[in-house]
């Protein structure tokens, strides 16, 4: 079984990081952050000690995963998105937010995040959803939706292999069809 790689220059604090994971340069992972296997964090990014990270996520360059972030199986997570994990951030003492008013985000399986897109904190991004590059999102997104523009409005469908759905919900590369469903899209058996 493949072990995981740290490059000289980056940091694993966490000893739940599955085999063949690759965390590269200038990249941090905090103690207590779980990583699952064969994952590719970018250079500069940095998982926060309660983040969860499932199987195969691809961290590009200079995103931030916080603690209460969670990334099921297949998540990309395009150069410097943002993620977020505190309603109502201050820096002063008086009036700085609290962990226990931190809301969680939930990425579900083959979400994908485009660059410098901003997840607002407390969503749930369905099954195979894709937000598009600068998009902003407030609130939950269903399965197989595109989304785009501030704030994210859906746009489209599409499907597992990333392409736009027709009308018809139907993939024109692999040809896959789908259904309406209460949560976004499922496909067609």
């Amino acid at each position: 079984m493949a072990q995981p790689f740290v490059h000289p220059k980056g940091i694993n604090d966490s000893e739940h990081v599955g085999a063949g994971t690759r965390i590269w340069a200038f990249a941090h992972v905090m103690k207590g952050a779980r990583i699952g296997e064969h994952c590719n964090i970018g250079e500069g990014a940095y998982i926060e000690g309660g983040a969860v990270l499932g199987d195969h996520v691809t961290v590009k360059n200079g995103v931030c995963v916080w603690d209460l972030v969670t990334c099921e199986n297949y998540v990309f997570l395009g150069p410097h998105a943002v993620l977020t994990n505190d309603p109502v951030p201050r820096s002063h003492p008086d009036y700085k937010g609290h962990p226990e008013k931190w809301r969680p985000t939930l990425l579900r399986e083959g979400t994908t995040i485009g660059a410098n897109a901003t997840i607002v904190c407390g969503h749930e991004l369905g099954p195979w959803c894709f937000v598009g590059a600068g998009a902003v999102v407030t609130r939950d997104v269903p399965a197989h939706a595109l989304v785009a523009g501030n704030p994210a409005r859906r746009i489209g469908w599409v499907c597992r292999c990333g392409r736009r759905l027709t009308e018809e919900l139907r993939c024109p590369a692999c040809a896959l069809a789908y259904r309406r469903a209460a949560q976004g899209l499922q496909p067609l058996e």
